[in-house]
């Protein structure tokens, strides 16, 4: 399997379900065919370079993606037909892609950032670590005043 990477721009004046409905279109085109989806990134509302269809922003969605050549020309034959889709690239990543091995990798990249983010919260709970510090301070002060007598 290769793995690609599809940058849609979409129309800004849509609503979320309106949206929402397309991205899942597209999602069950890659199932379809037999695809993986890796990740699919929202970027959000953005400002466009130049104006698209006579917008100047547009709604941004990344999609990381394993699968054949034929399920990159369904994808892209449905964006030239859809007119909620102002502009699209694809991107080949990768030619030859062990599909489980990412898999693992992106669990594993995930588990760990969440325990790193874990590990801030609880460090942003501990409010004692200011405390703890100033009471070091203090003490040092009075060592010092009393060296000085």
């Amino acid at each position: 399997m290769r793995r690609y990477e599809t940058i849609i721009v979409i129309d800004p004046d849509l609503l979320d379900d309106n949206r929402q409905s397309f991205i899942t279109k597209i999602e069950e085109i890659i199932s379809d065919y037999k695809g993986t989806i890796i990740e699919i990134d929202k970027w959000g509302l953005k400002k466009l370079a130049y104006e698209v269809k006579r917008k100047g922003r547009g709604f941004y969605v990344r999609f990381d993606y394993c699968g054949n050549p034929e399920l990159v020309t369904e994808i892209e034959r449905i964006l030239r037909i859809d007119d909620r889709t102002m502009k699209y690239i694809t991107v080949l990543l990768k030619k030859n892609v062990d599909v489980e091995k990412l898999q693992q990798e992106i669990a594993s990249s995930k588990a760990q950032q969440e325990n790193e983010e874990n590990e801030q919260a609880d460090f942003d709970n501990f409010s004692d670590g200011a405390d703890y510090n100033a009471d070091i301070d203090d003490n040092n002060e009075k060592k010092e005043e009393a060296e000085n007598e």
